[in-house]
């Protein structure tokens, strides 16, 4: 039950960080790091694999680069 709980939080991390990015919100950066710390916090307790929770965290990145770096072009 307690696995359960803290691998609902990170998804619910997750999922926050990626609706914020497709409705294009300010305050990405925030939320992803807000996110990895889930999926990092989740690996300390045993509840996600540490390779599982890195190629997670990469997506997220490379997500929020492609987010960041169109924002820089449009100014």
């Amino acid at each position: 039950m307690r696995n359960r709980s803290i691998r609902s939080a990170v998804k619910t991390k997750v999922n926050k960080f990626r609706r914020a990015v497709a409705a294009g919100q300010g305050d990405v950066e925030a939320m992803a790091v807000a996110a990895i710390s889930a999926l990092d916090r989740g690996v300390s307790k045993g509840v996600l694999h540490r390779n599982n929770a890195a190629r997670r965290k990469s997506r997220l990145m490379k997500r929020l680069n492609a987010t960041v770096g169109a924002r820089t072009a449009d100014r």
